[in-house]
């Protein structure tokens, strides 16, 4: 008993196998995707099952089967396919573009780079991807560098800003899908929380573009066409789950109306109606697969004592709920650094967190928040990152060249810092 109580560090070996294998991979190749993580993740698994002899493969087999079938990585893995199928039948419909052209032709001349950073935070939050903001708006950015005369690292700077923004906040983001089913908490309640976190980060980043490129302006020559019904099925995500719907009502219900609109508009045929949604949808297995097999790695980590050893460890260096709060934040910054990926990050260090919150009557709406933000604050200034990496190939510019310019990731890291010092929770609730 004594033993259990204390944990063993050694049941850490597979986390570390796999930090190794897939670190040293992109050292060696100079491509931190040479490694699949998922392959990483197998082999790491694969170390997990020689462990503890006591137990046999078949009990092994009965613990790493409930760990997958437990009730958050069943939904947090059905969200997911449902967020796939509705940024698949959404982009299809042409959302995408009239969002981003909706959000140009409201940037005053003056506020250019400051309303890239701003229509990055509204595109982000809406398709709830920073990829897929970036890759929208790279080109925009290259085009007000050449109208303008800024520098293009400052104006691609500025998509990356808006893209991490929502990549922290939006509801089908699957940063924040992971982190509020890992740590059981709605996903409004989590916004609300983490909202008025990052908001000074947001206001702040706003003044600070503006004051740097303020003295020049812009003037797009084309002509920015866009529809109100193609924006119609982010807005009803977005306002759906903002009023606590629930997401897989809300999110069934962005794809019905984005395959009426695509239809109704022609960028849809009616014979491509389910093509379109199942692209979405396999479009998120790996992130799915990748949940499981790190439940699975999870399961057997804490079986043999991985789980209680970290959270010792925690306990002996830190005092009270402000302690596990940083403890929280450094994990996943941590982690994130080392993965590359702030979804698996979260995935990875989620049950984790999940202990240290209830053994530090921590709010499960403070632990999502502090593993989504600092998990974002990693992803947007690693330079091996996938965001900065395409950022980087959609500009022609290298990732340090951008990295003097992402000031919202860096601003999101002070005031998460802050808000554990000085920003009280609430009472600990029991959701979900």
């Amino acid at each position: 008993m004594e033993k259990e109580n204390k944990g063993r560090a050694i049941a850490l070996l597979p986390i570390g196998v796999f930090l190794i294998i897939f670190l040293g991979a992109g050292i060696v190749f100079e491509d931190f995707y040479a490694m699949p993580a998922i392959v990483a993740f197998l082999i790491a698994l694969f170390v997990a099952f020689l462990q503890n002899k006591e137990l046999s493969f078949n009990k092994k087999i009965e613990v790493i089967a409930k760990g997958v079938g437990e009730e958050n990585i069943i939904t947090m893995s059905l969200i997911f396919l449902c967020a796939g199928g509705f940024s698949g039948a959404v982009t299809a419909a042409g959302g995408v573009d009239s969002t981003v052209n909706l959000g140009l032709s409201l940037i005053p001349a003056h506020f250019a780079v400051a309303g890239l950073f701003l229509i990055g935070c509204f595109i982000s939050v809406s398709m709830g991807t920073s990829m897929g903001t970036i890759a929208a708006l790279a080109p925009i950015a290259v085009g007000i560098s050449e109208k303008t005369g800024f520098a293009l690292s400052i104006c691609i700077g500025a998509v990356v800003c808006g893209a991490m923004f929502g990549d922290n906040l939006s509801m089908i983001s699957d940063t924040t899908i992971a982190a509020v089913k890992t740590q059981g908490c709605e996903m409004k309640d989590k916004f609300k929380a983490n909202f008025f976190i990052v908001l000074p980060a947001a206001i702040i980043t706003v003044l600070i573009f503006w004051l740097a490129t303020r003295n020049m302006s812009f003037q797009l020559e084309e002509n920015l066409n866009y529809s109100l019904w193609e924006v119609l099925p982010y807005m009803v995500v977005l306002l759906g789950a903002l009023i606590g719907i629930n997401v897989f009502v809300v999110l069934i219900s962005g794809i019905v109306i984005s395959l009426i609109v695509g239809v109704s508009m022609g960028h849809i045929a009616l014979s491509e109606m389910f093509q379109v949604v199942g692209s979405g949808v396999t479009s998120m297995y790996d992130i799915t697969v990748i949940s499981i097999i790190v439940a699975c790695i999870v399961s057997l980590v804490k079986e043999h004592g991985g789980i209680q050893f970290i959270l010792n460890l925690i306990k002996s260096n830190i005092n009270g709920r402000r302690g596990a709060e940083f403890g929280i934040a450094l994990l996943a910054l941590f982690v994130d650094a080392c993965t590359a990926n702030n979804t698996v990050a979260i995935v990875m260090t989620g049950p984790i967190a999940k202990e240290i919150s209830e053994e530090f009557d921590v709010d499960p709406r403070r632990s999502a928040s502090l593993l989504d933000m600092f998990t974002s604050v990693g992803q947007g200034i690693i330079p091996y990152g996938a965001q900065l990496l395409s950022a980087a190939t959609l500009t022609g510019l290298t990732p340090l060249q951008i990295i003097p310019n992402l000031y919202y990731p860096l601003l999101m890291g002070v005031c998460g810092i802050l808000a554990i010092i000085f920003l009280p929770q609430s009472r600990k609730t029991t959701t979900n």
